[in-house]
């Protein structure tokens, strides 16, 4: 049976947000990973056991296999992608999800307001419903 949750959405938006890095990402596949690996562990991000391949970047990208995306494989994507000058913007109600949760997952914010207001502006619109979907999310401790 299918979830509704937002977890679940989140879950089902992180192929989406990797397939971003990696249309978006300067670099072989290979490269990609190793970025995204890197900065999970610079940033303090995430600690990945292992640098994933580049075809395993690429199979969490394809969609079918979301449950197998670590989650600092999805926050350094959205680390790395809010940064980018091509401003790459969510796709879908899912991937909204997705960088919403990873968003605040990334960030230490003491309301609603603030997290917004951290956003790029390209973002506010794209992610509003999302995020406020995050928040409540997260303040009802539902975040892990």
């Amino acid at each position: 049976m299918p979830q509704s949750s937002f977890y679940s959405k989140v879950r089902q938006g992180l192929p989406a947000v990797i397939a971003q890095w990696l249309a978006l990402g300067q670099g072989d596949r290979d490269r990609l990973a190793l970025i995204l690996a890197e900065t999970a562990r610079v940033a303090k991000l995430g600690e990945p056991e292992a640098t994933p391949s580049g075809a395993t970047l690429e199979a969490w990208g394809a969609g079918d296999r979301h449950a197998d995306i670590p989650l600092w494989a999805g926050r350094t994507a959205v680390f790395l992608l809010t940064q980018m000058p091509a401003r790459p913007v969510p796709q879908s109600d899912e991937e909204a999800c997705a960088w919403a949760y990873c968003w605040l997952r990334n960030r230490q914010v003491e309301s609603y307001e603030a997290a917004v207001d951290a956003l790029p502006a390209h973002l506010h619109s794209p992610l509003e419903t999302a995020l406020k979907a995050a928040w409540v999310d997260q303040q009802g401790l539902r975040l892990v």
